[in-house]
């Protein structure tokens, strides 16, 4: 400036410094500043579901990607968690790598197809709008489900003309690489401003006007004034126009999206063989009717403390009409669009917990009558996730069913459960849960029942469909998930031998159910995968269908289900066990303590610690490990039946609820008062010690890996 000032020589530059502000104030102007702040609320809903954010430009709009991703894998404003965010490499060894086999034109298009997947997106900068190069990345994203956004010059362009939103800026080249550069700074501050709004709800819950349902799943805690169970759950903020976050508490909204049938079972007692044929005679049969398919997977979500809305399509006969009543009295809320034809009806004979024979009514698919009405639409928009259920009657081929799952694949995580006559799924799902003949009839070209032959159709399903995941469930094998073609799979094993006389009926509906609901709470679509085993197990083992005769839920974790699990041990006879603690960093010692508590009777009924009790007893950087994860830890052990949360210091109201026949405590206590004991005996149970490994325990954990020692 002073050399401005004292010379000459700079006249001409200073003239032009001023009117070079002007262009830049003036393009600000008309900068869509409303455009770019939704860009960021909706990057920040994205990403916080496992999604990744792409980036690419040329010359300095790739500094200017360079620039975005390195906000979010770093930081903008303040410290917080890392997002997966890449800039597409403009680098000289992959630029003429992909340039000399491809042509300079692919350099972005290949990484977008290497490295993007559904529900993705691409952000593209180019003051021109017209590079080649660009324009074919854009295509490659839309081929692949992703969500692609341009910041470009002037309109018309064709690279505006090609993504879903384009944020267009005014002004020679460097006024306008001057402008994204703005434009990425304020979509930074709309992301990070959508990620403080969400910690703020978290910290600040407000209190429900009255005591939630506990969902299955999610851990409750009562609160310490009330008593009254609180769920604790993570959930991102929906996709698009920005909503309240739902109140801490409140159950999540699942859309179940299919073909509902009504499935019957006569159950009855086979002890001789017809003289007329060799065949079994059923005597003294009993009939119980259930929603089936989506309807099924609606109760189920029900089931899960989740409000639940079906929309399918019911005949207008006695059999839809008991369907109807059966979903209403299940808590479930119906959209009908109307069935042509009789209601599918599958009748199952069974005898001693087997099947003998399925009798299929109405095989020949009715058509839906009616397209999805405007006020569905609006209910759609509010839903925190959706699951189809797909039994190959039609209902996910209508088109306006189809344009309306697009719209929520868009916006929610959406769980896809096919069927060989069904439809593929829409661009966008988050997963399609195919089992392992669902995934054999889809891609015939691979043979074999290995779970390599299950992996490699997955892999298949993976190219072939617009989705994110393909998760193969294996029955008592659990499931496999793949998320890339070239990544290893993620193969999550089930707690479960098999049995043949297990009922398997709705057990890949209670699987979609419950990873779709995890979703809708903030999970990893592998942390959802491995929920849904674990659920899906747990219902098999409980009974399958049956445990909709009961009020039971497989894989308790509140403490009125500890109380109803109590309950049905002793009712059949059996000893109900019981232990508490904190159970921060699991180690070998609990494990010990656990396996030998269990073994003692048959059921153990663990007692945990909230995690602002932990902090009382243990000091305010306890505990290492958040209650919803060391619940989650402790239900994945055999030895563990249910898990039951408390907030006070010791579990005494919650054990004169349960009031277990034997209440355990490590060997460490052999020689201590227990607090507790007085409360066991008053009803009759037991206190008792077992061996304690010496020398384990969660304090000598931290303190050796503080001071950097081997655990």
């Amino acid at each position: 400036m002073a050399a401005a000032r004292n010379g000459a020589s700079d006249t001409s530059r200073s003239a032009d410094g001023p009117a070079h502000v002007e262009r830049l104030i003036a393009g600000l102007s008309v900068l869509d500043i409303e455009v770019l702040d939704r860009w960021g609320t909706q990057l920040y809903e994205t990403l916080s579901r496992g999604a990744r954010l792409l980036a690419a430009g040329n010359g300095g709009s790739a500094a200017e990607a360079q620039h975005l991703t390195a906000e979010l894998v770093g930081r903008f404003g303040r410290d917080r968690q890392p997002f997966s965010a890449l800039a597409l490499h403009a680098d000289s060894s992959s630029v003429t790598a992909i340039a000399n086999d491809y042509s300079y034109a692919k350099v972005f298009a290949r990484q977008v197809e290497a490295h993007g997947r559904a529900g993705d997106v691409l952000i593209l900068l180019s003051a021109s709008g017209n590079s080649p190069n660009v324009l074919a990345a854009a295509e490659a994203a839309r081929a692949r489900a992703m969500t692609v956004w341009a910041l470009t010059g002037p309109r018309p362009n064709r690279l505006a003309d090609l993504c879903d939103e384009a944020v267009a800026a005014t002004g020679d080249t460097p006024v306008i690489q001057e402008l994204h550069l703005t434009a990425v700074h304020l979509i930074c501050e709309s992301f990070e401003r959508a990620l403080a709004a969400v910690d703020a709800a978290a910290q600040h819950p407000a209190v429900p006007d009255s005591p939630p349902a506990a969902a299955d799943g999610a851990v409750p805690t009562p609160a310490p004034a009330s008593g009254v169970p609180v769920v604790i759950q993570r959930r991102p903020l929906s996709r698009g126009r920005p909503r309240p976050p739902r109140r801490h508490g409140s159950a999540s909204r699942i859309l179940v999206v299919g073909d509902t049938l009504l499935d019957r079972d006569v159950s009855g007692r086979t002890e001789r063989l017809s003289p007329e044929a060799p065949v079994p005679v059923v005597d003294s049969m009993t009939t119980s009717t259930r929603p089936g398919g989506a309807g099924l997977a609606a109760v189920f979500a029900a089931r899960l403390g989740k409000e639940v809305t079906l929309m399918t399509a019911l005949a207008d006969d006695a059999d839809g009409h008991d369907l109807r009543r059966l979903l209403e009295v299940a808590g479930v809320q119906v959209i009908d669009l109307g069935l042509a034809g009789a209601t599918p009806v599958k009748t199952r004979i069974r005898t001693g917990n087997r099947s003998l024979l399925m009798l299929d009514e109405a095989p020949v698919p009715g058509a839906v009558l009616r397209p999805v009405p405007a006020e569905a639409r609006l209910l759609a928009g509010e839903t925190d996730a959706v699951v189809v259920a797909d039994y190959g009657r039609n209902m996910t081929a209508a088109a306006s069913v189809r344009d309306l799952l697009g719209e929520a694949a868009a916006r929610v995580p959406v769980v896809w459960d096919p069927h060989p006559r069904g439809s593929e799924p829409v661009p966008g799902v988050r997963v399609a849960t195919p089992n392992t003949r669902e995934a054999a009839h889809a891609v015939q070209s691979i043979s074999g029942s290995r779970l390599g032959a299950d992996v490699d159709r997955a892999r298949e399903l993976l190219r072939r469909w617009p989705v994110a995941g393909i998760a193969v469930t294996l029955g008592h094998r659990g499931a496999a998930l793949v998320e890339d073609p070239e990544l290893p799979p993620l193969v999550i094993p089930a707690a479960w031998d098999g049995s043949p006389g297990e009922d398997t009926c709705g057990a890949g509906d209670y699987f979609a159910v419950k990873a779709a609901a995890l979703l809708a709470d903030g999970a990893l679509l592998s942390e959802a995968v491995a929920g849904a085993v674990a659920a899906a197990t747990a219902y098999v083992v409980a009974g399958g269908p049956r445990i909709l005769d009961t009020a039971s839920h497989p894989a308790t974790t509140s403490p009125v289900d500890g109380l109803d699990f109590a309950r049905r041990v002793r009712a059949e006879g059996g000893l109900v066990v019981a232990t508490g603690g904190c159970f921060d960093l699991l180690h070998p010692g609990h494990v010990a303590l656990l396996e030998q508590a269990r073994m003692i009777g048959d059921c153990l009924i663990v007692c945990l610690n909230s995690d602002e009790s932990v902090a009382r007893l243990k000091g305010p950087s306890r505990p290492v490990v958040s209650l919803p994860d060391r619940a989650l830890v402790l239900q994945a052990l055999q030895s563990v039946d249910a898990v039951a949360v408390f907030d006070e210091d010791t579990p005494l109201r919650l054990l004169d609820e349960l009031r277990p026949d034997i209440f355990v405590k490590g060997g460490d206590y052999s020689n201590t008062a227990i607090p507790e004991a007085a409360l066991v005996r008053s009803w009759g149970g037991q206190v008792v010690t077992v061996p304690y490994l010496d020398g384990r325990s969660t304090t000598s954990l931290i303190t050796r890996a503080v001071n950097g020692l081997a655990l």
